[in-house]
């Protein structure tokens, strides 16, 4: 397969090439192919869709569709864990860096106004993000965690968002699946129309508005009575690219939420059995998921129902049991249960 490299294909298993999804697709309904068939497709072999039948070499048989969801599943799960572990890191860092800052009398440096600005109080907040808003031209990114959005909340930074489609500018917005189920989010989303594009993911970071990339906003305390105005390029640039990765891994919130494979399991609760399978407690799983801690524990509930645990420990034994510890693979049928269905 000499001059047929990666050059040709550079692509993962989530993107193939045109020549890859024709062959890959005939190994699939076929069972194999002969391996002359595949090359001109050398990305089958390096992405390890297509492998040497053991009983004649001649004949290349393909890897499970199942197997590479799970493979293109577990993925997008590590890198939404590093990119939550990389926000984490850095917030941590801004407020070491902010006490040091107070600390030692810099010399003046030659930029517009402060890298770093504390915004302390929700009027001081509401003016800059009014001033912000007033010089955006082009896209405005936002990460809103916290579940169900309050018509109240949506309603106050409507004026802006208004102000913004009036001046052609793109928004994107960022949200729990739990947000799906809000009547006021629809609403906002259909009041603003082509103006405003939402993705969700079973949890996001905290909250983030970025304005042209050149000025974002991010809570400073767990209240939110106070902001941190950040204008220093690297660390904008910065929350841009976690944004933009969130957001290539989230659905659109016109797209349905994958099924589990695991009759009488939601998505929802298979998010739930991940993060307890972690160790977390109710109350943060809820506040991660955007749910009450009533809710998550209702969910918990029917968990040990649907697994057959009489205990915690005992749930813990049957998550692991069933993968629903980790990224979904091929369905499973339960003890007791008939095959799962295709819900």
């Amino acid at each position: 397969m000499a001059g047929h490299g990666t050059d040709g294909h550079p692509h993962g298993a989530d993107r193939l090439c045109d020549a890859g999804d024709r062959v890959y697709s005939r190994a699939v309904r076929r069972g194999r192919l002969p391996r002359r068939d595949a090359e001109r497709v050398p990305c089958l072999l390096e992405l390890a869709l297509l492998h040497p039948d053991p009983d004649d070499m001649d004949w290349l048989v393909p890897t499970a569709p199942q197997e590479v969801m799970t493979r293109l599943l577990r993925g997008m799960y590590d890198e939404v864990s590093a990119s939550q572990r990389r926000v984490g890191s850095a917030v941590t860092a801004f407020e070491w860096y902010a006490g040091l800052g107070r600390q030692v009398h810099a010399p003046p440096v030659a930029v517009e106004g402060p890298a770093i600005r504390v915004l302390d109080g929700l009027a001081r907040i509401q003016a800059a993000m009014d001033e912000a808003t007033q010089a955006c031209t082009t896209e405005v990114l936002t990460v809103q965690p916290g579940g169900i959005r309050r018509e109240a909340e949506l309603s106050e930074g409507l004026h802006r968002a208004t102000a913004l489609r009036g001046r052609g500018v793109r928004m994107r917005d960022l949200y729990t699946h739990v947000a799906r189920h809000g009547h006021g989010l629809l609403s906002y989303l259909e009041l603003m129309g082509d103006a405003v594009e939402a993705r969700t993911l079973d949890e996001v970071i905290e909250r983030l508005i970025l304005f042209d990339r050149t000025v974002a906003f991010i809570p400073a305390n767990a209240e939110r009575t106070m902001a941190l105005e950040l204008r220093h390029p690297g660390l904008v640039e910065y929350l841009g690219t976690v944004f933009e990765r969130l957001w290539r891994l989230a659905l659109p919130l016109t797209a349905p939420l994958p099924d589990t494979g695991i009759e009488g399991i939601s998505h929802r609760e298979q998010s739930i059995a991940a993060l307890l399978a972690e160790g977390h407690q109710d109350a943060v799983i809820a506040e991660r998921l955007g749910i009450s801690v009533r809710t998550c524990r209702a969910h918990i509930a029917r968990l040990s129902e649907t697994l057959g645990a009489a205990s915690r420990t005992q749930l813990g034994v049957r998550i692991a049991q069933t993968g629903l510890d980790g990224p979904r693979g091929p369905a499973v049928t339960l003890p007791g249960r008939g095959s799962p269905n295709g819900r």
